[in-house]
């Protein structure tokens, strides 16, 4: 615990007014600072930056952003504003809030959605895999698909398959697939995997048996030192 063990990463600060008064601003710690007070902390480390105002903001914005009780919209509005107000490409931002570039992309496709699913996706009467199935849809179609999801507590392939009957595909269109092409649920895991390892994440069916499908799985990585911190990703040991 903090009050056991204390703070282990430096909270970030930068000077600000007058040097003699030895005012500081918290650039990055915000919550540590509140749970070391909690705790009843006296000394916290602290590292000093001379930090410019844009850099201080970004910084900010990317420690709002990876916070652990954040709605996957809020995260998307986040990532929106990396890229708007600071000119970080989607691949940077991904990498600023430790997510995989395909995970910051499917965040930033939500905010496509018609304002009121959004408002029910912040609401929590649908969640992240709903609204995604939805995005197909024209925004005065997914509001009326959202309420019925919402109404009838849809699971999310069950709003896959009414999102298919809406676009009039068939009953048997979700069942056929071209040749090579993914299943969503094997779509899905990609996803998982590459924002659990902040990778991308390929997965290729081989065959399949009587015991079930086959495959391979491919990790991506641009230099050793992202192979090592996948390795320790996947042994389950800390982070460099």
């Amino acid at each position: 615990s903090i009050k056991a063990q204390g703070i282990m990463q430096p909270i970030l600060v930068r000077p600000v007014g007058d040097p003699t008064e030895g005012r500081y601003e918290i650039i990055a710690g915000e919550r540590r600072s509140r749970a070391a007070k909690l705790a009843g902390l006296t000394e916290v480390p602290v590292l000093v930056k001379d930090v410019p105002d844009e850099a201080a903001a970004a910084m900010a914005l990317i420690e709002n952003i990876q916070r652990e009780d954040l709605n996957p919209l809020e995260e998307a509005q986040g990532l929106q504003r990396l890229t708007a107000e600071f000119g970080l490409t989607h691949e940077q931002a991904a990498q600023a809030v430790g997510r995989s570039r395909s995970a910051a992309s499917n965040l930033l496709r939500l905010l496509n959605l018609a304002e009121p699913v959004q408002g029910m996706l912040m609401a929590g009467d649908i969640d992240m895999g709903h609204a995604r199935a939805l995005l197909p849809l024209d925004k005065a179609v997914q509001i009326t698909t959202a309420n019925e999801v919402a109404a009838k507590k849809l699971n999310v392939r069950e709003t896959e398959k009414l999102v298919a009957k809406v676009q009039g595909v068939g009953r048997q269109a979700p069942l056929l697939r071209v040749k090579g092409e993914k299943s969503r649920d094997v779509l899905r895991l990609e996803e998982q995997l590459s924002d659990m390892l902040t990778a991308q994440v390929s997965i290729h069916i081989k065959r399949k048996t009587k015991r079930g499908e086959q495959g391979e799985v491919t990790i991506q990585f641009g230099s050793l030192d992202e192979l090592n911190g996948l390795i320790d990703k996947l042994r389950g040991g800390p982070e460099a």
